[in-house]
């Protein structure tokens, strides 16, 4: 049976993944990576600064510029009691929407003061209520700094980088949780929209001599902002994949990238999206004609793309709605069997791994 007409089920984006490939830190070099390329068969082992030389003239390379707030932030309740909050949301009027992680919630009107940590001071955060969402129990805060501090500023001075949960790092043992590594090596180079939570990871492995051989070439480059939440580490729950809700995301197409589609299309280019972020935007966009709002679209195989072309993408989670999505663009025998050799092959997994460059089958 064809994929494309099959009931797919949780269990089937299931896998087997050695912990040992679970890439704790970056490649030395960004560009230094390995990419497996997918489009053909059998697949070709290359190091990602070879990337320009797979792509052609006229080609379009369409980047998420989103920048990842250091939105992880350590508080303590008037009675003493520890909180943690990650900011999904900054919203107008100094108030953001958070995740908040504690024993015994406190009542709206709390007031909680948010420590500095290694800086030292702080702010303090009113607790206004619950923020109504679908997508799990999320608390709308007034933030009460110094005159004039946004939350963005905030967040820069006392927060900390919300590293995805199978990224390791051991503050008990004295490590810093802002250390150079991840603060430089989380963003990617041309991260410049604050907003995301995590990192549109298969942007990561673009540095500027890669982006300059891509100019050479003739490959032309757009951005697109999508503010990556919290939900994409969220797992799918359900085994009838009908019955999982999407977490919500915002996301903008500036004029000067629709333009560029454009004339993509005119003159025969493809639509090259880095990372599956800039996917479900540009399909967003495509279905709703919307060029700004939220999305919460849900990609899995049997899904009709009218906009990209090739996707460069790392390697995701078993059983996640990633995965769901690079099978709907390649095909899913062709992504399972890609995820083996990989596996076999010793390739590192997640944020901080490897990459994959693959093509929407026909």
């Amino acid at each position: 049976m064809p994929s494309s007409s099959r009931a797919f089920t949780l269990s089937d984006f299931d896998f087997a993944l050695p912990e040992s490939l679970i890439a704790q830190h970056p490649a030395p070099e960004r560009s230094g990576s390995r990419l497996l390329d997918g489009r053909s068969s059998p697949a070709q082992h290359r190091i990602f600064r070879e990337l320009p030389e797979l792509l052609n003239a006229g080609d379009l390379l369409v980047f998420n510029d989103t920048r990842v707030l250091k939105a992880r932030l350590f508080g303590e309740k008037a009675s003493g009691g520890k909180l943690e909050l990650l900011i999904e949301r900054v919203l107008e009027g100094n108030q953001v929407v958070a995740h908040m992680r504690v024993s015994k919630k406190p009542l709206p009107g709390a007031r909680i003061h948010m420590c500095g940590g290694l800086r030292g001071g702080g702010f303090d955060a009113e607790l206004l209520g619950r923020w109504p969402d679908e997508n799990g129990p999320l608390f709308r805060f007034a933030l009460q700094g110094p005159a004039g501090e946004t939350p963005y500023e905030l967040m820069e001075r006392h927060g900390h980088l919300p590293l995805p949960p199978y990224i390791e790092r051991n503050q008990s043992e004295g490590d810093d949780p802002d250390a150079a590594e991840d603060s430089q090596r989380y963003q990617t180079v041309f991260a410049s929209k604050p907003g995301a939570v995590a990192a549109p990871t298969a942007a990561l492995h673009f540095d500027e001599t890669v982006l300059a051989r891509l100019a050479e070439r003739g490959v032309e480059r757009a951005s697109v902002t999508l503010h990556v939440g919290a939900g994409t580490f969220q797992p799918v729950k359900t085994e009838n994949l009908a019955e999982h809700q999407m977490h919500s995301e915002w996301y903008d197409i500036p004029f000067a990238t629709l333009a560029a589609l454009e004339r993509c299309r005119q003159r025969g280019g493809r639509v090259i999206a880095v990372g599956t972020t800039t996917v479900r935007t540009l399909e967003s966009w495509a279905r709703s004609g919307n060029i700004q709002g939220d999305t919460s679209i849900f990609i899995t195989p049997g899904f009709e793309f009218q906009v990209v072309d090739m996707l460069v993408t790392n390697f995701h989670l078993p059983k996640s709605t990633l995965m769901m999505l690079v099978s709907a663009l390649a095909g899913y025998e062709r992504v399972m069997a890609l995820y083996q050799q990989a596996i076999a092959n010793q390739y590192r997994f997640f944020s901080y791994g490897d990459s994959m460059l693959l093509e929407r089958q026909r």
